[in-house]
């Protein structure tokens, strides 16, 4: 009997993805274990493999499809010895009713539409008005598919007495709306966004500062960096390696709020934010307490590039139990981020600058680094987010005890 392929859920967090591309087509024999599509979910775009064997009897979403939910059927398996007939067999959901455009249809003067570049492009080529064409994207906005159905669909317009329409005047601000253009949101992007949200508005932060001295730790560097070719160590790393040492000796700060009860993690997984082209995405260094500097530096390299391919497992960045924001390598001095949850910290590290201190009673200057931990204020009070930095404070300007 034919089997319908359903959209997966490759993460936790995924309700919808985006079914990116298919690598079979309609016809091809399937194995299991063959990769057949490529999905961008809400974290990265990832292979999905087949479970069964057979044959690609039909594709029911298209490659380039967004918003497609979970659990929906994407495309159609026969088994060995079935033909088409069988497809028909299949138990489908309902498509979504396709919009019918009717040509010369017009909205009330004034109307703003709201569509996407391509969408527009398509439409200007096909010599169809954007106007009458129901919007299938974010808040209704006119995305490609709903050209490409109003093109296929559309009917000529009945001949209707006219209707004169009274035009409203313009709203002031629209008149003077900057030119721009409309950059679609991806599901990376739009998760983001979401758990950001979500996170400021029901997480009570609050926000501890320290100044760390970096300039032992950035000789040390020099000397450890010259000692091998095969590692260049970085001032993340030392960052990474303290963290995880901090929180093994205040393992307080290595939790997350439940409603019943506090987790407290008993290994140090630490994730660290990289910037991609769809937005952020934390990679999780596991047992960071476990590994020296090399490693660290090592790993983090790997992973940080595997996240702007878009081709990090899921393991690779679900769960860890502490984040790291680092912008000092943009010159930032200092910022407060946002509680990636459901953990209950995330410590977010400005530039390493000199600055003028006091050492001995004596103005001197010293290379400082300002870092400010942002707390979850249900799951750690401020006594322990207090003792953590003083931990991490500790490590970063005595790096010798990180060797150890």
């Amino acid at each position: 009997m034919a089997i319908e392929i359903l959209m997966p859920a490759l993460s936790p967090t995924m309700s919808e993805g985006t079914l990116a591309r298919w690598l079979k087509h309609e016809g091809d024999a399937v194995k299991s274990g063959d990769i057949i599509a490529e999905i961008e979910t809400d974290k990265a775009t990832m292979e999905f493999e087949a479970v069964d064997e057979g044959v690609l009897g039909k594709i029911l979403v298209q490659g380039g499809t967004a918003g497609v939910k979970v659990n929906q059927p994407i495309a159609i398996l026969l088994e060995e010895g079935e033909d088409s007939s069988a497809i028909k067999q299949t138990p489908q959901r309902q498509a979504p009713v396709a919009p019918v455009v009717v040509e010369g249809a017009q909205p009330a003067v004034g109307a703003r539409i709201f569509a996407s570049p391509l969408a527009r492009r398509i439409a200007a080529d096909g010599g169809l008005k954007l106007e009458g064409i129901a919007g299938s994207g974010p808040h209704g906005r006119i995305i490609k598919v709903d050209v490409e159905r109003a093109l296929a669909t559309r009917v000529p317009r009945k001949e209707v007495p006219s209707t004169p329409v009274v035009a409203k005047p313009p709203m002031p601000v629209a008149a003077f709306e900057p030119a721009f253009e409309e950059i679609p949101n991806s599901s990376v992007r739009k998760v983001i966004a979401r758990r950001l949200s979500e996170a400021k508005q029901t997480i009570p932060h609050f926000y501890l500062s320290v100044d760390c001295a970096l300039d032992t730790l950035l000789k040390i560097r020099g000397e450890l960096n010259g000692r091998s070719d095969t590692y260049k160590l970085s001032v993340n790393d030392f960052i990474v390696r303290a963290v995880a040492l901090a929180l093994r000796k205040v393992p307080a700060a290595n939790v997350s709020w439940g409603d019943e009860a506090i987790k407290r993690y008993t290994d140090v997984d630490v994730s660290v934010a990289v910037a991609t082209p769809n937005g952020l995405i934390t990679p999780i260094i596991r047992h960071a307490d476990r590994k020296g500097l090399a490693a660290i530096s090592g790993e983090m390299k790997a992973l940080a590039a595997k996240a702007r391919e878009g081709k990090l497992k899921p393991e690779e960045f679900q769960g860890g139990g502490f984040t790291i924001s680092n912008l000092g390598m943009y010159g930032v001095r200092e910022f407060s981020a946002i509680i990636n949850p459901p953990q209950a910290c995330i410590l977010a590290v400005g530039a390493g600058e000199a600055r003028p201190v006091v050492k001995g009673g004596a103005l001197a200057i010293a290379t400082m680094m300002t870092c400010t931990l942002s707390v979850d204020h249900r799951a750690v009070d401020g006594a322990v987010g207090a003792e953590f930095l003083a931990a991490f404070k500790g490590l970063v300007e005595d790096p010798l005890a990180m060797l150890l």
